[in-house]
């Protein structure tokens, strides 16, 4: 029977009387699982802010672009034709029953003043529905409404990034700013929602009616002419049955025959956004893959300092051989060594992970994040990479042959 406290207590005898050689033997596995912790925090911090993005440009969102000119032979790409009207949002809402809610968009750039400030920004006209459709609640004050829309109603609501060049700390609700000198009034503020996966920042916007955009603002090259349409569905499964019912319904409305292009382009950004997910999955795993480089080379290093230590100890291992250890007693002695060796440096090098971490995040301003998980994976490598590459000091260790051992000076 295998005496492991017997053997536990030789192990760390023999690792306490060479502390540095211990502590630098430890180094490599310190440094690997540091780094493997530290790299898993970056692309799961990365993740995670893109799925923060993606549900700020609301989920379930399918957005519907106008067609496309041709000019000379050359096709000018989708949103160059202005061919979707409010008719065509209002014939979706009704007909298309996997669609929970329509917004039709009319926007563009305009410059924007305040007293002595001004601004250029982008300014977006739609129906109150469109803070459904993007999940954008009201920070204070209130929406427009159906019957603003219906009248053309000069009000307006602001992003932060708006409020804090136009009016700093002055309290926005109430107020009157100019549009394109068109006197607009302040009815509410956006709740912050930062960038957009494009890097765009979603706050430097205002919100306005959507006939009131047309009528006051851009003007239109038809009546009712939108530039674009977003539309939510019910759910992701019916993403693509409302995708469908979508290409149907303008189908029939734009009167596109079976054999001709159409005249407007539907995009699903939830597949565009899982794409942008799944390409940041793959990024943690290869970093996660580059930085366990780092602890096969520890593992290396482990290796080497016990093969020289059953060497240095070969005269004690003759000795025990003589007084009746088994083959077995030796071997579970140096893999405990190596297996401590190991995983000591991984619990040390969790500690310098974390702090890596929490360090990248706030000098450099990365997005990280460390997950039990990777901690419990770092951890587990390390045990096992010190038996891995323990096992053959130990097996070499035991296969000594007493007579000779206690011969050797």
């Amino acid at each position: 029977m295998i005496d492991v406290s017997s053997a536990l207590r030789v192990s760390f005898r023999a690792l306490r009387v060479n502390k540095l050689r211990s502590a630098l033997t430890m180094l490599g596995i310190i440094i690997g699982v540091g780094a493997v912790i530290t790299m898993l925090a970056v692309g799961t911090g990365a993740r995670r802010m893109i799925a923060a993005q993606i549900a700020g440009m609301g989920s379930n969102l399918i957005m519907i672009l106008p067609g496309a000119t041709t000019a000379g032979g050359a096709r000018m790409g989708a949103g160059t034709q202005p061919t979707l009207s409010m008719g065509d949002a209002d014939a979706i809402g009704k007909d298309a029953s996997a669609v929970s809610d329509v917004a039709p968009v009319l926007g563009g750039i305009a410059q924007v003043v305040y007293g002595h400030q001004n601004w250029s920004t982008s300014i977006i006209g739609s129906t109150p529905s469109i803070f459904n459709v993007r999940e954008w609640p009201i920070a204070r004050g209130r929406t427009f409404s159906e019957q603003d829309v219906k009248t053309a109603t000069k009000v307006c609501l602001l992003g932060e990034t708006v409020i804090n060049n136009l009016f700093g700390d002055t309290d926005p609700i109430g107020q009157i700013i100019r549009i394109k000198n068109v006197p607009f009034t302040v009815i509410g503020v956006l709740t912050p929602k930062g960038q957009s996966p494009a890097g765009q920042d979603q706050d430097d916007n205002i919100f306005v009616p959507v006939t009131t955009a047309q009528k006051k603002l851009f003007g239109t090259a038809f009546p009712g002419m939108v530039r674009i349409i977003m539309v939510k569905a019910k759910s992701a499964e019916n993403m693509a049955s409302a995708e469908k019912q979508i290409n149907e319904i303008l189908a029939q409305r734009h009167h596109i025959g079976a054999k001709q292009d159409s005249d407007f382009t539907v995009r699903n950004l939830t597949q565009i956004m899982q794409t942008a997910e799944q390409s940041a999955k793959i990024m943690t795993l290869l970093l996660g893959a580059i930085a366990s480089v780092s602890l096969i080379v520890g593992g290396i290093g482990i290796m080497n300092i016990m093969l020289v230590s059953v060497t240095e100890r070969t005269r004690e291992i003759g000795i025990r051989m003589a007084i009746g250890a088994k083959t077995w007693d030796i071997r579970l002695q140096f893999l405990i060594e190596a297996l401590s060796l190991s995983l000591l440096g991984g619990i040390i090098g969790i500690i310098l992970g974390v702090s890596g971490s929490r360090a990248l995040s706030m000098l450099a301003g990365w997005p990280t994040e460390v997950s039990p998980l990777s901690l419990a994976l770092a951890f587990g490598f390390s045990g096992l990479v010190g038996i891995f590459f323990g096992f053959y000091p130990a097996y070499k260790a035991s296969l000594l042959n007493p007579i000779d051992a206690l011969r050797y000076e």
